[in-house]
């Protein structure tokens, strides 16, 4: 993997993505900060040695190098995940890379449903912890010592000072945001009746199919990350109706500009 890594960033470097500060993922339907960055290079995925291609219609497939509240960043627009039949490493490949590439710090988006009733279509979660259900680890591979701490402490595996952060950010701007626990699942076929009060019994406030992976990569190379969930539908057992992918993406849209005010201000501070 290490041979691999540095393969794709020769490839990147010679393209002008050079000493990032900052990488970010963005989630489903959250590409719109893209318009905010002053772009210097961008690459499809498809063109990057060893990196995996984006097969989700709403994930854009790109890595798009550029500055961003006075900061150089590299922004993965569209991400990956096991239910494209990734593996775990594949998965989390690109934030190898962005590590190696330089960057030290690491903010995370996705779009996710809401286990706690109090939570709203919407509105955002600032994730505090999470509960990784994917059946399996980024870092259960032979070779993974020559990369980082084979045994990770995940006991805050959010950061501290970038998350008070983004709460203070978000109360200067009247931003209604919630802090939660993150539940990831494989996916794609989203949750029974049965499934949704589970997860509400182990203390998951909100559930979706990505990030964890990158969360637990990012605490291996020791990246201080922050993640925010975008609510986009209400996961109620009780009043379950059938899911609808287009109201999914246009709720993102919806909360987009409240986690772009929120990137945005937290990048100047970092």
């Amino acid at each position: 993997m290490i041979k691999y890594i540095q393969e794709s960033v020769d490839y990147l470097l010679k393209r002008g993505f050079e000493s990032p500060e900052i990488g970010i993922v963005l989630g489903t339907g959250l590409g719109l900060l893209i318009d905010h960055v002053t772009i210097e290079s961008e690459v499809s995925y498809n063109h990057i040695p060893n990196f995996p291609t984006a097969t989700v219609e709403f994930h854009k497939g790109k890595l798009i190098y550029g500055t961003l509240s006075g900061k150089k960043v590299v922004i993965m627009q569209g991400r990956f995940h096991l239910y494209e039949g990734y593996s775990l490493t594949d998965v989390t490949f690109p934030i190898r890379v962005m590590h190696q590439l330089g960057i030290k710090k690491l903010l995370v988006s996705n779009a996710s449903g809401a286990i706690n009733t109090s939570y709203k279509k919407g509105e955002i979660m600032l994730i505090d912890d999470h509960i990784n259900l994917q059946g399996g680890s980024p870092l259960a591979f032979k070779g993974v010592e020559k990369m980082g701490e084979r045994f990770v402490d995940m006991s805050a595996p959010y950061n501290a000072e970038m998350n008070a952060k983004i709460e203070q950010i978000a109360t200067d701007n009247n931003i209604n945001i919630h802090k939660g626990v993150y539940a990831s699942v494989v996916g794609p076929q989203l949750e029974t009746r049965a499934e949704y009060r589970y997860l509400s019994i182990i203390g998951a406030d909100a559930v979706g199919m990505s990030t964890v992976p990158e969360i637990i990569v990012a605490n291996h190379l020791d990246i201080p990350v922050s993640a925010v969930s975008v609510i986009t539908d209400e996961c109620d057992p009780d009043n379950l109706a059938p899911v609808n992918i287009e109201e999914i993406i246009a709720m993102a849209g919806k909360a987009e500009p409240d986690m772009i005010t929120i990137f945005s201000a937290l990048i100047k501070t970092l």
